[in-house]
C-alpha cells in the first residue's frame, strides 16, 4: 500500500491543475497542497512522463497535458453513451428476451460496459468490467470488421497474439480476417460458444460520422433454442438498436439496411440525451 499516498497526491495535482485557467510553477503546486517541493517535483516528473502534464520551460510552470485532456473527452464521450445505450438495450432485452450487452474495444479487448440480463435467463460471464480477447466476440469482430485493414495488423502481427478459448476463436491471422470480412458483408457479427459453450451471440457496431466503432450492441442466447432465421431476425434488431444508439450519438445510423427504431424508442433515447446534457458542462 506504500504506492496510495504517491497516487493521492498525483490526482491532487491534476486536480490542482485543472481548477487554474493557467499553468503554474511547481512551488504553487507545493504550497498549496502543503507538500515538500522535492515530492512534486517528482510528481510531475512522473506525470509527464505519461503525457498528463507538460512543462513549460521558459515560464518555469507546469499545466494539463494531452493524457489529461483525453481522459475528460472519454468520460464526456462515454458518459452520454451510456445514458443513451442503457435505454436502447433494455428495450431490445425486453423485446427479445434475451441478455444483452454494451461494449467497447479498449487494445485487443472486448471491455463490457452495461450487461442487461432478461427475466429467466442464465448469468453469463460477461459482466460490467470484464474484458475478454475481442476476436473471440461477437462484440469485438463487429467492431474491428470497422477497422480499416493496417490497424488490425497492427494489432494482432502475428497468430501467437490470438487467444482462444475452449479451443474456438480464430486459430491464424487468415481466420480473423474470414470472419471479419463476413461480419461487414452481413452488417453484423456473430459467435458460436467462442465465449462459453452453448450460447451464441450476435452483434453491430455503433460507427461514429467517420465510420469508426464507439461501442458494440450485442444479444446473447442458447443455441439450441434459435433457429437460423431466428438468430438473422434478433441480428436485425441488434443492428436496428446499434443504428438508433448511433443516429442520437453521432448523428448518423450504422448503416446496414436494418431499419429505423420506432418513433417510442426515439423518444426514451431523447429524454436520456436531455438527462445526459443537464449533468455534462457544455464543451
Amino acid at each position: 500500500m506504500a504506492n496510495v499516498p504517491a497516487a493521492g497526491h498525483a490526482l491532487d495535482v491534476l486536480a490542482l491543475l485543472g481548477r487554474h485557467v493557467a499553468p503554474i510553477p511547481a512551488s504553487a503546486i507545493a504550497r498549496e497542497l502543503s507538500l515538500p517541493r522535492s515530492t512534486v517535483y517528482h510528481l510531475l516528473a512522473v506525470l509527464r512522463e505519461r503525457g498528463f502534464v507538460v512543462h513549460l520551460p521558459a515560464e518555469r510552470r507546469y499545466g494539463l497535458g494531452l493524457a489529461a485532456f483525453e481522459l475528460g473527452s472519454a468520460y464526456a464521450r462515454q458518459q452520454p453513451l451510456r445514458w443513451i445505450a442503457g435505454t436502447v438495450l433494455a428495450r431490445l432485452v425486453a423485446e427479445s428476451t434475451h441478455n444483452g450487452h454494451f461494449a467497447v474495444l479498449d487494445g485487443r479487448d472486448t471491455l463490457y460496459l452495461i450487461e442487461e440480463r432478461a427475466p429467466g435467463r442464465p448469468s453469463l460471464v460477461t459482466e460490467v468490467g470484464v474484458r475478454l480477447p475481442a476476436p473471440l466476440t461477437a462484440s469485438g469482430l463487429a467492431m474491428l470488421a470497422a477497422l480499416p485493414d493496417r490497424q488490425i495488423r497492427a494489432l494482432w502481427p502475428s497468430r501467437r497474439d490470438l487467444v482462444r478459448r475452449h479451443d474456438a476463436g480464430p486459430a491464424s491471422l487468415t481466420e480473423l480476417r474470414a470472419a471479419l470480412a463476413a461480419a461487414r458483408e452481413l452488417g453484423y457479427a456473430h459467435e458460436d460458444g467462442s465465449v462459453t459453450p452453448g450460447f451464441t451471440s450476435v452483434a453491430a457496431p455503433v460507427l461514429d460520422h467517420n465510420g469508426y466503432p464507439l461501442a458494440a450492441v450485442a444479444l446473447t442466447f442458447p443455441t439450441s433454442e434459435v433457429s437460423s432465421d431466428e438468430r438473422r431476425e434478433l441480428a436485425g434488431r441488434t443492428r436496428a438498436a446499434a443504428d438508433t444508439v448511433a443516429r442520437h450519438v453521432r448523428g448518423r445510423p450504422s448503416g446496414g439496411g436494418a431499419g429505423s427504431a420506432t418513433t417510442e424508442a426515439d423518444a426514451h433515447v431523447a429524454t436520456a440525451r436531455a438527462r445526459s446534457s443537464a449533468a455534462t458542462p457544455a464543451s
